[in-house]
């Protein structure tokens, strides 16, 4: 049949042909050079492979100069590798950590141990226990130089020439927190500070004994800005404020011994007397008001046999109730 009547019994036309035509040698072409673009792919793949599966099999990179890693160090001391992992400082997943430096756990304290290892010099080495106390703690604020610790250098510790260790251990922490070498903070304070110890263990005292605080709740043994270490504010009566807010005033009659430091009647650590009182009443207001609005009394057994008021009870508090203070018109003496 003539390709004008099959072009008209299908409806083709001579542009219809020509299109049919194009789009057969453009596949043609598509499909020549896929096949060829696989072959070419393939012989790149077969060189990569290799390639791959030897940078697998590749040695981990050789450790820094002078370093040797963690599995070198814990051949001799095994005990101090399998302590690490349970403390603060041995905790891979965060970033600020020795552990967290891949097999530079030991090393990141220590120094790099390669002259160590060679030659078995101890002193090629940094050991804590033998180093002086500047020296430990200039490795320890490499990385604890924030937060409480920025006040260390000049603080009341440092200049006692006390270090790091003196109160934390690495490897082997006693407590809960802080990686002390004690139990509690407070039987760690009291190694030094045994006076303050022993205070704590009369009949009034602050709730140490108790465990509600420690010695950290007021003071700050890394250094502060305060008086005595102390942690908040910039003296004795803002610590005692921060947790005694109805005594701090101000007040229109304030007490003056109350005013210059609470320290001037109550002793912080702890006292025999009610009320932490660093003296019995009336004996303590006497040490100040010794003839003024009353006689200059002695308050002894005849005091007593005449049922003074003075004696008993809380003694002028008593009457002069509001002894820190007192925003009462009428409150000049303190009576209300």
């Amino acid at each position: 049949m003539p390709h004008d009547r099959i072009d008209a019994r299908y409806g083709w036309t001579g542009g219809g042909r020509w299109s049919l035509a194009i789009a057969v040698g453009i596949a043609s072409v598509v499909t020549v050079g896929a096949a060829a673009a696989r072959q070419t792919s393939a012989p790149a793949a077969a060189r990569e492979a290799p390639a791959a599966a030897a940078a697998d099999q590749a040695p981990p990179p050789a450790p820094a100069n002078g370093f040797v890693g963690d599995d070198t160090c814990t051949t001799c001391h095994e005990p101090e590798g399998k302590s690490l992992p349970a403390t603060l400082h041995g905790k891979a997943r965060n970033v600020r950590t020795p552990a967290a430096r891949t097999g530079q756990s030991c090393e990141t304290c220590h120094g790099p141990g390669q002259a160590h290892v060679d030659t078995g010099d101890k002193t090629k080495i940094k050991r804590f226990t033998a180093m002086a106390p500047k020296d430990v703690n200039a490795t320890c604020l490499t990385c604890h130089s924030k937060g409480s610790h920025a006040q260390w250098n000049g603080g009341m510790h440092d200049a006692r020439n006390l270090s790091c260790t003196t109160c934390h251990s690495v490897h082997n922490p006693k407590s809960e927190r802080a990686q002390l070498k004690t139990v509690t903070a407070v039987q760690t304070c009291e190694t030094c500070h045994k006076q303050e110890a022993m205070k704590v263990k009369k009949s009034g005292h602050m709730p140490l004994r108790e465990g509600k605080m420690d010695c950290t709740t007021c003071h700050t043994p890394h250094g502060s800005t305060n008086v005595r270490m102390l942690k908040v504010g910039n003296t004795i009566n803002e610590t005692c404020s921060s947790c005694h807010a109805e005594k701090r005033g101000p007040f229109l009659h304030d007490h003056a011994a109350g005013r210059e430091s609470c320290a001037s009647c109550h002793d912080p650590h702890g006292s025999n007397n009610d009320r932490m009182l660093v003296a019995k009443d009336p004996m303590l207001c006497q040490r100040c008001h010794v003839s003024s609005r009353h006689p200059a009394t002695i308050y002894d057994g005849s005091q007593i046999a005449a049922a003074s008021n003075r004696v008993v009870g809380r003694s002028c508090v008593n009457c002069h109730s509001q002894i820190h203070g007192s925003n009462h018109p009428a409150g000049e003496k303190f009576l209300r």
